[in-house]
């Protein structure tokens, strides 16, 4: 009956801010402008699959980057001490206590043609680099916002491993490379789906990167969305029907991400044993 009590505000919490404007969504996505119940926009959303398309691209080459970059990150911290870790920890999310348009115009900054990394480039007698208003630009800003979120939960998944069944491999003559192939790695899994979900949600979502450092060139999901409600092509109607799908294709994505959890994890180390 305590646990019963306990739950309650969060139930209360996630039904109000939670399910109740997600209803909403989905209601005002089925509506038209004269207030009859159509599928219309929904089905419209499916003209801008090409945008689609190179959303969930884009979402999904940060998150490989974020995952290839944060894992080496993640497993030297914690192979540190406590201490170590927690200052280490701290500065790598030092950057997310700034507005993510500061860091974002920040790097607008360093990209543009006369940012700084081109007067770097110039002052060494090395040729400029076009970089700003391409893909390449919006994902590198997707990495930079969004690693943290991959270093944190990889970081917190590895630390749990228990110390003793890596001496114990090690015992059995197990080199580096298995332990970290057949070990590290496997038990690992669970911090690997976590970090993915959430850096490629808020990736394929986007519109505040998309829209600085792409500078309108590279439209995507998030920004098609922005402007049925802020933009001159105002219809809320759409723009819901354009979040309902892209939270279909997201949930998908998610769900298909989630099947690879670690419910066989144990037992691939176990047969690796034994083989």
């Amino acid at each position: 009956m305590n646990s019963k009590k306990c739950a309650l505000p969060y139930i209360v919490w996630s039904f109000v801010f939670t399910i109740i404007p997600l209803l909403l969504v989905f209601f005002y996505a089925i509506k038209s402008e004269d207030g009859s119940f159509t599928f219309f926009n929904i089905l419209m959303s499916f003209k801008y699959i090409g945008v689609f398309v190179k959303s969930f691209y884009i979402g999904i080459v940060s998150t490989v980057i974020c995952l290839f970059v944060a894992y080496p990150l993640a497993y030297g911290v914690s192979r540190c001490s406590p201490k170590w870790q927690n200052i280490l920890n701290l500065l790598f999310m030092l950057p997310m206590w700034i507005n993510i348009l500061l860091r974002t115009y920040a790097w607008l900054t360093i990209l543009e043609n006369n940012g700084v990394m081109n007067q770097v480039l110039t002052f060494f007698n090395l040729p400029k680099i076009s970089v700003i208003n391409t893909e390449t630009a919006v994902i590198l800003g997707m990495v930079y916002n969004f690693l943290p979120y991959m270093i944190l939960p990889l970081h917190a998944s590895i630390s749990k491993i228990d110390k003793k069944i890596i001496e114990a491999a090690r015992d059995l003559g197990a080199s580096k490379r298995q332990v970290f192939f057949k070990i590290i790695l496997p038990l690992s899994v669970p911090g690997i789906i976590s970090g993915v979900t959430i850096v490629f949600v808020p990736s394929v979502s986007t519109f505040v990167v998309s829209n600085i450092l792409g500078g309108g060139k590279n439209l995507l999901i998030g920004d098609l969305i922005e402007m049925q409600f802020l933009g001159s092509s105002y219809d809320p109607f759409f723009g819901c029907a354009l979040s309902v799908v892209l939270m279909l294709f997201v949930f998908i994505f998610v769900f298909l991400i989630n099947r690879l959890d670690n419910s066989n994890t144990y037992e691939s180390i176990g047969n690796s044993k034994t083989g």
